[in-house]
């Protein structure tokens, strides 16, 4: 038994199982998280059974409430897939087979770690101080098993709940994604794992991965895709070929064809400009987004902050359709509410009711210049008024990119996104104070937001300034807070949303009847993001 009578423990046992994934992903999952208990100055003891699980045992000095260990162990299964947290999560039952035990399918359970040093490991055990270090490690893990009971006990306390706009579990329940990640399929489906990896890289293909971002991951969160194929050598001599039937595969069946209607993109047709030049230049455009950004920063931002939360939400918008600006290279934004409300973390409702609002407080900036119409979204255009042109180029542009809400501010909040900003594009390292001004957030905000983010690696303090922490990719932690699976499952609702809204058009005003399965398929549509910082794949996605 792994809890005593007072439900606490003295080992905390990870058991990796081979029902949860292919047995090259478990060998996967216990060097990983061997590493990261080497990492924390943790020392275990390893075994392995015939089937090919293997247990890792991590003896503790000072005993561990049965709830604390069951919420590290559970963090960890976000890391490993073939984790099972079921012996800590039974607090009556919770066993595990030892070294030596006899095993259900014959043989025995055999200790890896050599004897002298098990025992060694075993009398001197781990002191707290490692196991602090532990859960510092973990803290997005933590902090997403956290935020996944919240929502499953807010969810729970409804009787009859709705439907969930975003699913649960987004993302990472997705059949495909399961597959990479842990290298089982359904064989009804997929007849071998030839059809099974093929559909992954179909997926892939569709979502605008690359192949060197595919191979990079395979030695990282797409091990189960990698035991598909058995042996590296297969794996090398196969990858590339079926990459290109993939990509070919992809490309035949992609409906976005000349003369061909589609509902896979959130702008349909280019929008003709409606006034100054006709066709700005790429340097005109990046031009004209660094001077409103002078005046965002020393205006615009100064006029919003007396609106509260929905001031966070108007600053935030207005960036995010600067970033539209500069990724797509142009100041006539067509751009539907949905696609804004995946690169500001927001319903499209709320997007659709803040856009007239700052439309009217823009000072000219913002300007509706054409009403949606079947497809097409509302076009507005974003020009430099005449009265700010001086103030703008008085001003010297700030470092870096703008951006709306990146996906790990999703779960942190508009106040950490507006402080982390400050921090990264201020002219210098700024102190709390400064970020106080900078921002116009109220100091009780502000010192939550970088606590947190300080907490999760994101920026450290150098004295009393505050730094980015440039190590920290903001993508990669985006995915260890589960964020990601949140934005994707957004982009694959409001792909569902479009299809059904243009196969409605289309069964309406047009004489050919055009079914909502013909434009959107859920293997190829149910989108999932690549490994990028640049905001490009999602407004591509979006």
């Amino acid at each position: 038994m792994i809890h005593g009578t007072d439900g606490s423990v003295a080992t905390l046992c990870l058991d990796l199982d081979t029902s949860k994934a292919a047995k090259h992903v478990v060998d996967s999952d216990a060097a990983g998280l061997g590493s990261l208990l080497a990492e924390c100055g943790l020392r275990f003891v390893q075994d392995f059974s015939p089937s090919g699980g293997v247990h890792l045992y991590v003896p503790l000095e000072q005993r561990m409430d049965g709830a604390a260990a069951r919420e590290l162990v559970e963090a960890m299964t976000l890391r490993a897939p073939s984790l099972d947290p079921g012996p800590h999560q039974n607090l009556g039952d919770g066993c595990i087979r030892v070294p030596g035990s006899p095993h259900k399918s014959g043989g025995h359970q055999v200790l890896s770690t050599p004897l002298t040093s098990a025992y060694e490991i075993l009398r001197h055990r781990n002191p707290a101080a490692a196991v602090e270090a532990l859960r510092r490690k973990l803290a997005p893990e933590l902090r997403r098993r956290r935020e996944l009971k919240d929502r499953l006990r807010r969810a729970a306390a409804f009787p009859n709940p709705a439907p969930a706009a975003v699913p649960l579990l987004a993302g990472t329940e997705s059949p495909l994604r399961r597959i990479a990640q842990t290298g089982l399929f359904d064989a009804n489906r997929y007849p071998s794992p030839s059809e099974a990896r093929l559909a992954v890289l179909n997926h892939f293909v569709g979502s605008g991965w690359t192949l060197s971002q595919v191979e990079h991951e395979l030695t990282g969160q797409f091990t189960g895709l990698a035991a598909l194929y058995g042996t590296p050598t297969k794996q090398h001599r196969l990858l590339r070929k079926e990459w290109a039937k993939a990509t070919a595969y992809v490309k035949d069946r992609d409906p976005r064809k000349q003369g061909e209607r589609h509902a896979l993109i959130n702008d349909t047709s280019p929008t003709k400009p409606t006034g100054g030049a006709p066709n700005p230049s790429n340097a005109a455009i990046h031009q004209l987004v660094n001077d409103l950004e002078n005046v965002l920063y020393s205006v615009l931002d100064q006029r919003l902050k007396d609106r509260g939360r929905e001031g966070h939400s108007l600053r935030l918008l207005l960036r995010a359709l600067l970033s539209y600006m500069r990724a797509k290279n142009t100041n006539v934004l067509d751009v539907g509410c949905r696609t804004l409300a995946v690169a500001v973390g927001k319903h499209h409702a709320t997007v659709a009711r803040l856009l007239p609002i700052l439309a009217a407080n823009s000072d000219g900036i913002l300007t509706k210049t054409e009403d949606a119409r079947h497809k097409a979204a509302d076009v507005y255009t974003i020009q430099l008024p005449e009265h700010f042109q001086e103030l703008a180029r008085e001003l010297t542009w700030r470092k870096g990119k703008i951006h709306g809400i990146r996906p790990v501010f999703r779960t942190l909040g508009d106040p950490a996104a507006l402080a982390y900003e400050a921090i990264e594009r201020g002219r210098h390292s700024p102190t709390t104070a400064e970020i106080i001004r900078a921002t116009s957030i109220s100091r009780n905000a502000i010192d939550s937001a970088l606590a947190e983010m300080a907490s999760l690696g994101m920026i450290h303090r150098d004295g009393r300034q505050w730094k980015i922490s440039a190590a920290t990719s903001l993508t990669r932690l985006a995915v260890r807070l589960g964020v990601m699976d949140d934005v994707q499952a957004h982009i694959s609702r409001n792909r569902k949303e479009r299809a059904a809204w243009h196969a409605w058009l289309d069964r309406h005003l047009t004489p050919e009847f055009i079914a909502e399965e013909d434009l959107f398929d859920a293997e190829r549509d149910e989108y999932w993001l690549p490994p990028s910082d640049d905001d490009y794949p999602l407004w591509a996605a979006a």
